[in-house]
């Protein structure tokens, strides 16, 4: 059962839903709206030769600006 992430489209809020089937309708939990969109998200793994993760951290640089934006991961 996969988990994927979705941002609601009346209330904006990204939320993580546990999908059975395709076909399952999903709903945003927070305001019950059906209008919600699957969006990219990446999983981080932690770079086990230096002892800290080989992504950047949100502290580590500037932001692009995005709402969802996660510190300079994107390269934008």
């Amino acid at each position: 059962m996969p988990l994927y992430e979705y941002e609601c489209k009346s209330c904006e809020k990204t939320v993580e839903i546990l999908v059975r089937t395709a076909n399952e309708p999903v709903a945003c939990p927070e305001c019950g709206n059906r209008k919600i969109e699957k969006v990219f998200s990446v999983t981080a793994a932690p770079s086990l030769k230096s002892g800290r993760s080989s992504l950047p951290m949100a502290s580590e640089g500037p932001g692009c600006g995005a709402p969802r934006c996660c510190g300079g991961g994107c390269q934008i």
